[in-house]
């Protein structure tokens, strides 16, 4: 059956804010269980400064690790065009993801940049991905609003949307960097960019568990068909503001799927296999 549904499944974005280092072949281990699982996307480390993200140092020698399947992309954030480079001299990293916020203060925050200098840094990476025939990934950080007191609206939103597609950026995600969002903002947010741009739009949301339910349900009804997930919710991000607030549960996303009968590309018996790896990298 054909899958209705892409599935990003985020272990750079569980696995970042921990602090203590976990070790290489324990990711890949983990990460090389994901793959068995079918997921479309793999977002699985990050080449970044060492010293912001030390979670995140090994990411050269876990991709030397990993099994790789033809049905799973690996997919490597980027903050800067060193990363960028190094990133996209790795034949198997098909996807390249650089964070882009519509607030000022938290592109500084995240990438030690600012909003313009982030832009043109855009430029140079979607130069990069067409030699090496690699796809960029644009986050739209911030995307449901900010901590920080400053102006956000729709129509800031799909400003940069426009920037992008200007751009030729063909792959985007809307991502509520601290769970902010609400059903009607995803509603509304998701289904009036969807309508306005067309380009790949997906979302990146973190979100209290309480509110996973409704706010798939909201993504889905507006048309999203491209979500980033978690196993058990792992993760957030750790520039935005002292407490995290996880990413999607990829559970409670296949519970919705199961549900409404939505055809996906998961193996059920794969994925508990990761659930169990899953223990053993988080020391659950």
């Amino acid at each position: 059956m054909k899958s209705e549904i892409k599935i990003i499944e985020c272990p750079r974005d569980a696995m970042q804010g921990i602090s203590q280092f976990i070790p290489t072949q324990k990711k890949a281990d983990y990460i090389n269980a994901l793959i068995k699982v079918g997921y479309d996307v793999i977002d699985f480390g990050s080449f970044v400064s060492p010293k912001a993200v030390p979670q995140m140092r090994d990411t050269a020698r876990v991709l030397e690790l990993l099994e790789l399947q033809n049905n799973t992309s690996l997919l490597s954030i980027v903050l800067n065009k060193r990363g960028a480079l190094e990133a996209s001299f790795c034949d198997e990293i098909k996807i390249i993801g650089y964070p882009l916020s519509i607030s000022e203060i938290f592109q500084k925050k995240n990438s030690n940049k600012s909003i313009s200098s982030s832009l043109d840094l855009i430029d140079d990476i979607q130069n990069l991905c067409i030699k090496k025939n690699k796809t960029l990934l644009i986050y739209l950080s911030m995307a449901f609003g900010n901590p920080y007191g400053e102006h956000w609206s729709n129509e800031l939103l799909f400003s940069y949307l426009k920037k992008m597609k200007e751009k030729g950026i063909t792959m985007v995600s809307l991502a509520d960097t601290i769970g902010n969002s609400t059903e009607q903002s995803i509603y509304d947010l998701y289904k009036d960019s969807n309508s306005y741009f067309n380009i790949d739009i997906g979302l990146h949301l973190h979100s209290k568990a309480s509110d996973v339910s409704l706010k798939i349900d909201s993504a889905w009804n507006a048309g999203c068909r491209r979500f980033d997930v978690a196993i058990n919710g792992h993760g957030g991000c750790p520039f935005a503001q002292n407490e995290l607030i996880g990413n999607i549960p990829t559970e409670m996303l296949l519970n919705f799927l199961f549900s409404k009968n939505i055809n996906h590309s998961i193996d059920m018996l794969a994925f508990e296999s990761a659930c169990n790896e899953a223990k053993k990298t988080f020391n659950l």
